[in-house]
Protein backbone atom coordinates (compact mmCIF):
# COMPACT_ATOMS: atom_id res chain seq x y z
CA UNK A 1 0.00 0.00 0.00
CA UNK A 2 1.26 3.62 -0.43
CA UNK A 3 0.58 6.38 0.82
CA UNK A 4 0.56 9.90 -1.02
CA UNK A 5 -0.70 13.25 0.15
CA UNK A 6 -2.27 11.50 3.09
CA UNK A 7 -4.14 9.11 1.19
CA UNK A 8 -3.98 5.24 1.86
CA UNK A 9 -4.12 3.52 -1.21
CA UNK A 10 -4.64 -0.04 -1.79
CA UNK A 11 -4.76 -1.64 -5.23
CA UNK A 12 -6.25 -4.83 -4.14
CA UNK A 13 -9.10 -3.19 -2.29
CA UNK A 14 -12.07 -3.56 -5.35
CA UNK A 15 -13.06 -0.22 -4.40
CA UNK A 16 -9.64 1.73 -5.07
CA UNK A 17 -9.60 4.01 -7.58
CA UNK A 18 -6.17 2.70 -8.28
CA UNK A 19 -7.76 -0.39 -10.26
CA UNK A 20 -8.24 2.32 -13.12
CA UNK A 21 -4.70 3.20 -13.84
CA UNK A 22 -3.91 -0.83 -13.94
CA UNK A 23 -6.72 -1.41 -16.62
CA UNK A 24 -5.09 1.29 -18.48
CA UNK A 25 -1.69 0.45 -18.35
CA UNK A 26 -2.51 -3.32 -18.73
CA UNK A 27 -3.76 -2.27 -21.98
CA UNK A 28 -1.80 -4.24 -24.65
CA UNK A 29 -2.74 -1.06 -26.98
CA UNK A 30 -1.45 1.68 -24.27
CA UNK A 31 1.94 -0.37 -24.07
CA UNK A 32 2.09 -0.30 -28.26
CA UNK A 33 0.93 3.43 -28.43
CA UNK A 34 3.14 4.50 -25.21
CA UNK A 35 6.25 2.62 -27.28
CA UNK A 36 5.56 4.52 -30.26
CA UNK A 37 5.13 8.08 -28.22
CA UNK A 38 8.41 7.63 -26.60
CA UNK A 39 10.54 8.20 -29.79
CA UNK A 40 8.65 11.60 -30.33
CA UNK A 41 5.04 13.21 -31.22
CA UNK A 42 3.22 11.51 -34.07
CA UNK A 43 -0.12 11.77 -35.74
CA UNK A 44 -2.58 9.42 -36.19
CA UNK A 45 -1.69 8.30 -39.09
CA UNK A 46 1.71 7.51 -38.50
CA UNK A 47 0.43 5.76 -35.04
CA UNK A 48 -1.60 3.68 -37.40
CA UNK A 49 0.94 2.78 -39.28
CA UNK A 50 3.28 1.94 -36.96
CA UNK A 51 0.85 -0.27 -34.82
CA UNK A 52 -0.10 -2.92 -37.16
CA UNK A 53 -3.69 -4.32 -36.01
CA UNK A 54 -5.32 -1.83 -34.95
CA UNK A 55 -8.51 -0.14 -36.32
CA UNK A 56 -8.84 3.36 -36.22
CA UNK A 57 -11.99 3.20 -34.40
CA UNK A 58 -9.82 1.37 -31.69
CA UNK A 59 -7.20 4.05 -32.24
CA UNK A 60 -9.53 6.85 -31.58
CA UNK A 61 -10.93 5.23 -28.35
CA UNK A 62 -7.54 4.37 -26.88
CA UNK A 63 -6.25 8.07 -27.58
CA UNK A 64 -9.23 9.43 -25.99
CA UNK A 65 -8.84 7.45 -22.99
CA UNK A 66 -5.01 7.92 -22.58
CA UNK A 67 -5.92 11.72 -23.02
CA UNK A 68 -8.23 11.72 -20.72
CA UNK A 69 -6.01 10.05 -18.10
CA UNK A 70 -3.38 12.90 -18.87
CA UNK A 71 -0.79 10.49 -20.32
CA UNK A 72 -0.72 12.00 -24.15
CA UNK A 73 -1.63 15.14 -24.80
CA UNK A 74 -3.31 16.44 -28.67
CA UNK A 75 -2.31 19.72 -30.39
CA UNK A 76 -4.79 20.32 -33.15
CA UNK A 77 -3.40 22.72 -36.30
CA UNK A 78 -5.90 24.76 -37.89
CA UNK A 79 -5.17 23.63 -41.33
CA UNK A 80 -6.83 21.93 -44.43
CA UNK A 81 -7.01 18.74 -43.50
CA UNK A 82 -6.68 19.27 -39.89
CA UNK A 83 -3.74 18.44 -38.64
CA UNK A 84 -3.36 16.50 -35.21
CA UNK A 85 -0.75 15.47 -33.44
CA UNK A 86 0.01 13.47 -30.47
CA UNK A 87 2.82 13.49 -27.44
CA UNK A 88 3.44 12.19 -24.07
CA UNK A 89 2.57 14.47 -21.06
CA UNK A 90 4.90 14.57 -18.50
CA UNK A 91 3.18 11.98 -16.34
CA UNK A 92 3.00 9.73 -19.73
CA UNK A 93 6.68 9.92 -19.77
CA UNK A 94 7.16 7.86 -16.15
CA UNK A 95 5.44 4.95 -17.93
CA UNK A 96 8.14 4.60 -21.10
CA UNK A 97 10.82 2.57 -18.95
CA UNK A 98 8.03 0.31 -17.08
CA UNK A 99 5.94 -0.46 -20.59
CA UNK A 100 9.40 -0.86 -22.50
CA UNK A 101 9.95 -3.29 -20.13
CA UNK A 102 6.58 -5.30 -20.53
CA UNK A 103 7.11 -5.52 -24.26
CA UNK A 104 10.99 -6.32 -23.86
CA UNK A 105 9.96 -9.23 -21.33
CA UNK A 106 6.66 -10.11 -23.85
CA UNK A 107 9.54 -11.03 -27.05
CA UNK A 108 11.82 -12.43 -25.02
CA UNK A 109 9.83 -15.22 -23.24
CA UNK A 110 6.89 -15.76 -25.77
CA UNK A 111 8.29 -18.67 -27.07
CA UNK A 112 8.69 -20.23 -23.58
CA UNK A 113 4.99 -18.99 -23.05
CA UNK A 114 3.84 -20.83 -26.45
CA UNK A 115 5.96 -23.93 -25.31
CA UNK A 116 4.04 -23.66 -22.37
CA UNK A 117 0.37 -23.25 -23.58
CA UNK A 118 1.26 -26.67 -26.39
CA UNK A 119 2.01 -28.73 -23.22
CA UNK A 120 -1.09 -27.42 -21.86
CA UNK A 121 -3.20 -27.89 -24.66
CA UNK A 122 -1.81 -31.41 -24.79
CA UNK A 123 -2.42 -32.40 -21.54
CA UNK A 124 -5.56 -31.05 -20.72
CA UNK A 125 -6.81 -33.09 -23.97
CA UNK A 126 -4.84 -36.43 -22.70
CA UNK A 127 -6.65 -36.11 -19.12
CA UNK A 128 -10.04 -35.74 -21.08
CA UNK A 129 -9.25 -38.62 -22.80
CA UNK A 130 -8.49 -40.52 -20.19
CA UNK A 131 -11.17 -39.64 -18.17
Amino acid sequence: METINNKLWNVYDQACPTRLALDRIADKWTVLIVGCLAHGTRRFGELRRDIDGISPKVLTQKLRELERDGLISRKIYASIPPKVEYTLTPLGNTLIDLLDAVRAWAENHIESVLEAQTTYDRLSVEQMENA
